[in-house]
């Protein structure tokens, strides 16, 4: 019952978690109007959030190996609510800069400290479904990042990070009542095995670089966070233009229909990878290949047609299927990694992918400034998806000693 909790209380966390991070793509219009700007700045508004995010994500995952992983999940929610509220209240260009790195600083501690508490209950059977599940919120929150700039459209472009700046900050007190840690896995790896609480950062990254696997999977998720966060961050501008829709019905269409087809595939997918795998667990890494493969016609068909039914379809299978790497990641990293350094190995696959993935946010706005089409963002993550889905093949467990 607990583990199950853990999963419906984090779920809520994670919907938050990105929420906050999107809003602000759907609401260009608005935005700029209220405080000038170029297209490459409104880029790095969220390309800045992403290199501090990423840049602190691995000395996060391991504040949640070495420490209470309950403890770090809700001082970072508390955090980064309270800068989503402070956002609402900047001023100039430059303000928002800064609230939007210092909001790295505090979402950088929630991914890597939730999976890993989700792992730490949930073993074996039920991984990678209890995973996708509570990635769905994550999907959720994206999706229902037009709320945005729909709220944008009805109030003013701060109205969004006040609101849920505040509802995070009231979950935060509720989370202190219901969330519980859980218990640690404790598995004799690649050498004798300490207490977590013995857990230092200099030996567990030695550890995970020594596996090979390591080093393929830190390539596969950076392909993946240059591919996902091309598309947040430029499809709703692109959907505006490319099918003359308003900003809030641009920014629901670009991450609803996305959203809607990750949330089925993170369901789906992850029910289907615990009962494929069950007898083996390498099919976990076999499924997502598979799903790679499927993603990137689909997002070269959004790209490519003018028709917006057309795009509709390709944007929901692209993210049905895509989503089966965000299923099986945490998983798949379980069979490279040491127990003790899973948040840890987490958030420097989060250093990579969210370095890349904002270099390809401030790409995109440096192309539109420089009058190039948008759609060649779209049709480079096709590519990047296929060769995601080679180096994956490639990654190989290590063998454990029981």
């Amino acid at each position: 019952m607990q583990a199950w909790l853990c999963v419906a209380l984090l779920w809520f966390v994670a919907f938050l978690n990105y929420l906050d991070r999107v809003i602000l793509t759907t609401m260009r219009t608005s935005l700029t109007e209220a405080i000038p700007m170029s297209d490459a700045q409104f880029g790095l508004l969220t390309s800045v959030f992403l290199w501090v995010y990423a840049g602190l994500s691995p000395f996060a995952g391991f504040l949640a190996d070495r420490f209470s992983r309950r403890n770090v999940i809700i001082l970072s929610l508390f955090a980064w609510s309270a800068m989503t509220w402070l956002t609402g209240h900047a001023k100039t260009f430059e303000q928002l800069l800064w609230a939007r790195g210092i909001m790295g600083i505090s979402e950088a501690c929630y991914i890597p400290a939730g999976m890993a508490l989700i792992m730490d209950y949930h073993r074996g059977p039920t991984r990678s479904l209890a995973n996708g599940l509570h990635v769905s919120g994550t999907f959720i929150g994206s999706g229902l990042g037009g709320l945005g700039g729909w709220l944008a459209e009805r109030h003013d472009w701060a109205y969004a990070f006040n609101l849920f700046g505040l509802i995070g900050i009231a979950y935060s007190v509720v989370l202190i009542f219901l969330l519980r840690d859980g218990p640690r896995e404790h598995v004799p790896a690649l050498d004798a095995s300490l207490p977590a609480t013995q857990t230092n950062f200099i030996p567990a990254l030695k550890s995970l670089f020594s596996c090979g696997s390591f080093y393929l999977a830190i390539f596969f998720w950076s392909l993946l966070g240059l591919v996902g966060w091309g598309i947040v961050g430029w499809m709703p501008t692109y959907f505006k233009e490319q099918f003359v829709l308003s900003q809030g019905a641009a920014g629901f269409s670009a991450t609803g229909y996305l959203q809607t087809g990750t949330i089925i595939g993170v369901i789906i997918g992850g029910a289907i990878t615990d009962r494929w795998s069950h007898h083996n667990e390498r099919r976990r890494t076999t499924i997502t290949v598979i799903g790679l493969c499927v993603a990137a016609p689909a997002i070269l068909l959004t790209a490519n047609t003018g028709l917006f039914f057309a795009a509709k379809v390709g944007l929901v299978i692209y993210g049905l299927s895509r989503s089966f790497a965000d299923v099986n990641m945490m998983p798949i990293l379980c069979q490279i990694s040491d127990p003790r350094y899973r948040a840890t190995g987490y958030g420097i696959l989060n250093l990579f992918a969210c370095s890349v993935g904002g270099v390809a946010i401030y790409a995109g706005g440096a192309l539109r400034d420089a009058h190039v089409d948008v759609r060649g963002i779209f049709q480079f993550s096709a590519a990047c998806l296929a060769a995601g889905a080679v180096l994956l093949f490639m990654v190989k467990p290590i063998e454990i000693k029981k």
